[in-house]
């Protein structure tokens, strides 16, 4: 299992130097791969934009979108807008989209959140000829594109969808090179994710897809202390539909349950237990505990660093 971070998914402000330090400090560090979320409300960055400007001060780290909400962006701007930073990251970049939220998409920017599996499905036939063609020509519920388009030394595009629910793991499995979630437990990924997209996968006869896991993680010697901190901040996740069935297939109450906590022995086993569930990445959102924020992270990082390769 390839070692990861996630950067952002915390919602602290950061400015976009800082962000890109943080690209670089990953890839000197060793990890496997950087991924950057696409925040449509509060603090945060367009994600492509931030990866390729990453990409000129990086050589070597994949990195990655965890997500591009699909919604409020045609396919057809989205896949020129990634074959550009694919140029700009030298083929190290993993497109990763999802649907977001309701309250997102029709609260917030108004837009229509009907049938978002089908909507999903229908954008994957537009976006990925264009990926890998330039050109589409399809006729849908949602999408009626015929068009085609040139980006100069364009690269291959991996894309990795965020699924949970059963159908949107089937279109992952058949349509996609894999999928990102956030909030599932190890039991989760074993016993509902892995089996439905490798399965879909195989009747599509198609390679078996990458496996993404996003979790929060603090290595600490305080896991109440380290408890309570992860539900203030990640909290809001268990409120939102899409991640409370992965909640409620783990058997837990709240996103602090399922966050990777303990000493370095203690987290190191619970990432073991990820590895043994079938994930092939996991990406750590690290976040701080106790009045040392510095060495806190530092602490989780190094224990990441140290198990790079190993799982």
């Amino acid at each position: 299992m390839r070692i990861g971070l996630l950067t952002g998914a915390r919602g602290a402000a950061i400015e976009l130097h800082s962000l890109i330090q943080e690209v670089v400090q990953a890839e000197e560090d060793g990890f496997d791969s950087i991924w950057i979320p696409q925040v449509s409300s509060g603090p945060g960055f367009d994600a492509l934009t931030v990866l390729s400007l990453a990409a000129s001060k990086t050589r070597r780290i994949p990195v990655g979108t965890a997500v591009v909400p699909i919604f409020p962006i045609h396919p057809m701007v989205l896949a020129k807008h990634a074959l550009t930073a694919q140029i700009a990251s030298e083929g190290r970049m993993t497109l990763g989209v999802g649907l977001s939220h309701r309250p997102m998409i029709e609260d917030v920017m108004g837009l229509s959140y009907e049938s978002p599996a089908r909507h999903m499905e229908e954008y994957l036939n537009v976006l990925r000829p264009l990926l890998d063609d330039g050109k589409v020509d399809f006729q849908g519920r949602f999408f009626n594109v015929k068009a085609q388009f040139q980006v100069p030394g364009a690269l291959h595009v991996p894309v990795v969808i965020a699924a949970l629910a059963p159908m949107m793991l089937r279109i992952a499995g058949e349509q996609a090179d894999g999928t990102f979630t956030w909030m599932a437990g190890p039991n989760t990924v074993e016993s509902h994710v892995v089996p439905r997209i490798n399965r879909a996968a195989d009747s599509a006869d198609r390679p078996s897809p990458r496996i993404c896991v996003g979790m929060p993680l603090a290595v600490t010697d305080n896991p109440q202390e380290a408890r309570a901190q992860a539900a203030k901040t990640y909290g809001r996740y268990g409120q939102l539909t899409n991640y409370r069935r992965m909640l409620d297939i783990e058997g837990v109450e709240g996103p602090s349950e399922v966050a990777l906590i303990g000493n370095e022995d203690q987290v190191a086993e619970q990432l073991k237990a990820y590895a043994d569930a079938g994930a092939t990445d996991f990406l750590a959102s690290v976040f701080p505990v106790g009045n040392d924020e510095g060495a806190s992270l530092a602490r989780s990082n190094n224990l990441l660093k140290s198990l790079v390769g190993k799982l």
